[in-house]
């Protein structure tokens, strides 16, 4: 056989390699951001490039998300498996440790970190890829309230890029808080409203999803961009609701689930855990405590 003849039988067999790696690659990203974002320890690599998808043209499952019968069966076979090892590392159950009869979280860095009144992050905890999100904010100049890490940043971009597609205007309000940041915000709620009340609304600093940088709080000019439960019953919190997921979002405080969550409901609180795992817990119509309790 000549040596060009085999020569173009390798480089075929490379780009038949590098297209099932990309497939592959696309599916994870959907999953959970980077397919290098799962470690041993189930975090995810901070510098993750964000989910494959864009904007839909529809608002519904954004343009180019892959989905399994796209896939070769190998490949699907394998994404599923190193699925599966990141929602087990995951887990609520193996992702804290108890300092001093506080419950920490070990996984601070996962898009699935799990933070609620019972699993509190690191008081000096700092997403290391925290950006500007690229998306209309309800306020004027520049604010730590308006980053988030970058794979939800890329995302809500996205989605905000969707509603508008569908005449839907979202602006977002409130995003990354320090641990600083919150402490400040619960106080202030605590002596106005006294601490319990408070903390069916606020969170304690260190029990904040914001301090993750994977949450955002988004309004309209329906409610005059404020924070109300009325907003889940406008036109833009419904779209919010029904497509927030196709983008890797969940609606985090849903209504009847408060003693789940242990916080009121807020239809305005969108949280990134990826699209597979965001439209996964809205068809069980699972909190994320229930959601993670499951592996």
């Amino acid at each position: 056989m000549k040596k060009t003849a085999i020569l173009s039988i390798v480089v075929l067999c490379i780009a038949l390699g590098a297209v099932i790696i990309a497939k592959q690659t696309s599916i994870l990203q959907n999953a959970f951001g980077d397919p290098s974002a799962a470690d041993t320890d189930g975090n995810t690599n901070p510098a993750s490039s964000g989910t494959s998808s864009s904007g839909g043209n529809d608002g519904g499952k954004p343009a180019g998300t892959q989905t399994d019968d796209d896939q070769p069966a190998a490949t699907q076979t394998s994404a599923q498996s190193e699925l599966q090892r990141f929602l087990h590392d995951n887990a609520a159950s193996r992702t804290t440790i108890k300092k001093d009869g506080v419950a920490f979280v070990t996984n601070s860095t996962s898009t699935l970190v799990l933070v609620n009144k019972k699993r509190e992050l690191d008081p000096g905890y700092v997403p290391g890829d925290l950006v500007k999100a690229p998306v209309p904010f309800s306020f004027s100049g520049d604010s730590p309230k308006q980053e988030m890490r970058k794979v939800a940043a890329d995302a809500l971009g996205k989605l905000f890029a969707g509603a508008k597609q569908d005449g839907i205007e979202l602006k977002a309000v409130s995003g990354y808080r320090s641990y600083a940041s919150q402490k400040s915000i619960f106080n202030a709620y605590a002596k106005t409203h006294g601490e319990e009340e408070a903390n069916t609304f606020s969170a304690h600093p260190g029990q904040s999803e914001h301090q993750t940088g994977l949450a955002m709080d988004v309004s309209s000019a329906s409610v005059h961009y404020g924070l109300e439960e009325s907003y889940g019953e406008t036109k833009e919190g419904k779209w919010l609701k029904a497509h927030a997921a196709d983008y890797g979002f969940i609606i985090r405080f849903e209504q009847g689930k408060e003693k789940e969550t242990g916080y009121m409901y807020e239809p305005w609180h969108v949280r990134y855990v990826g699209v597979y795992v965001a439209q996964d817990i809205k068809k069980l119509g699972l909190t994320l405590e229930a959601y993670l309790a499951r592996f």
